[in-house]
């Protein structure tokens, strides 16, 4: 597994790397068979230090893991306890849906643009009605059930999720709704 550790604005030492390797590969072996890189950013918010980790596996989830304490190694370890904490969580819930999946998942690529937000005023008439595309990238959209693609929306800590249903041609979303419920749009072909 690949590990990338960085600091924003501040050093990260050997002693600091290699306790997070030790650590987060024990974490990450312990619940996740095919780990393929992991990336661990450090920071400082005041007077706290910032632990960021995402963790990308074999099967297309992305596991994300946020924490702050006033020392860089204890913001570390609340860190690697979420992480910890989602990974047994993805864990059980494949078993629970007692299916192993013996492939990855499939991915179809897809571009995906990021609009410029209209600041002005809200009950002016916008000048243009095409919006002004400020980045461009490229994105995977995944072939999923529905089980999987919600398990991957909470891991990830996103506010919406589109795939592909596995065995079906259209796109669908799964989104967290207002009142707490997971939503999920299945366009009829």
């Amino acid at each position: 597994m690949r590990y990338q550790i960085s600091g924003k604005h501040i050093d990260i030492g050997t002693a600091l790397q290699t306790h997070v390797q030790e650590e987060l590969g024990a974490v990450i072996s312990k619940y996740a068979e095919r780990p393929t890189d992991a990336n661990i950013i450090f920071s400082k918010s005041a007077h706290e230090f910032v632990c960021e980790a995402l963790v990308h596996l074999s099967t297309g989830l992305t596991a994300s893991a946020k924490a702050h304490a006033n020392e860089i190694y204890s913001a570390f370890d609340a860190c690697a306890g979420k992480m910890e904490k989602q990974l047994r969580r993805y864990k059980r819930r494949l078993k629970d849906h007692h299916r192993d999946r013996g492939e990855p998942v499939e991915l179809m690529q897809a571009s995906s643009y990021i609009l410029a937000s209209d600041h002005e005023d809200e009950d002016s008439e916008p000048e243009n009605l095409q919006p002004i595309i400020v980045a461009e990238m490229e994105t995977s959209i995944p072939s999923l059930s529905v089980g999987e693609a919600v398990m991957h929306m909470e891991l990830a800590g996103a506010p919406v999720l589109v795939f592909r249903k596995e065995g079906k041609d259209g796109l669908n979303v799964v989104y967290r709704r207002d009142d707490g419920n997971i939503g999920w749009i299945d366009p009829q072909n």
